[in-house]
């Protein structure tokens, strides 16, 4: 492998560091992305039991904010329930881009890496091409001994690129639908969080005013 690298020259560096890059980004995205981590199962059905039973206080809301992405959305959603519906919905929604932002994170330099290796590889084309040409120039075609130098320099940036390109690029695809999927599902929740608050608070006024009329 070091030999491979030294026929490579200088234009591996580059490559090799954005390939531990790139598997350094998988990697916790793989662990920070977990369905169960972004989002629990069975979340809001708990939180909305605990806060019918016994009420939910502030530290319950802030525990639930830390737990997870859902639980950041869900306690925003929460921490307003008093209030408008309108209001709430709004609450949501910003909390909503703070964690879809955040599920982005080092999406950018994932797709800045698998479009960037492939020109370094064909970077590394060009610089082998014209050490062949220029070795031409001094001695002649000559023995092919001569010529391997930039020849194996130009193979070798170009597969070394690819080759991160092509994980990398896959990689960048799947999480970028994953992460729509778990923002969709985390949009369902809040929407079922904000009817459920606001539908029994309608009914209980209803309830409230027809008891009132009979009076």
């Amino acid at each position: 492998m070091l030999e491979i690298v030294q026929a490579g020259g200088w234009l591996m560096l580059p490559i090799l560091l954005c390939s531990v890059l790139a598997v350094a980004i998988v990697l916790e995205r793989l662990w920070t992305l977990r369905r169960s981590r972004v989002v629990p199962p069975r979340l809001l059905t708990s939180v909305w039991e605990q806060m019918r039973t016994q009420g939910l206080k502030l530290d319950d809301i802030q525990r639930l904010r830390a737990g997870s992405p859902l639980g950041a959305i869900l306690a925003a959603g929460l921490a307003t329930h008093d209030r408008a519906r309108q209001i709430t919905q709004e609450s949501i929604e910003e909390a909503g881009r703070r964690v879809a932002h955040e599920l982005e994170r080092y999406m950018n330099t994932l797709g800045t890496i698998a479009m960037i290796t492939p020109l370094l590889g064909l970077l590394g084309t060009v610089v082998g091409m014209i050490e062949v040409f220029t070795v031409i120039t001094e001695i002649g075609v000559g023995s092919p001994r001569d010529l391997a130098g930039g020849i194996s320099q130009a193979l070798i940036t170009t597969a070394a690129g690819i080759g991160v390109a092509i994980p990398a690029l896959a990689f960048h695809r799947y999480f970028r639908g994953h992460i729509d999927e778990l923002v969709l599902e985390m949009e369902q929740e809040a929407t079922k969080l904000v009817e459920v608050i606001h539908g029994e608070r309608a009914a209980g006024a209803a309830g409230a005013a027809e008891g009132g009329a009979q009076a």
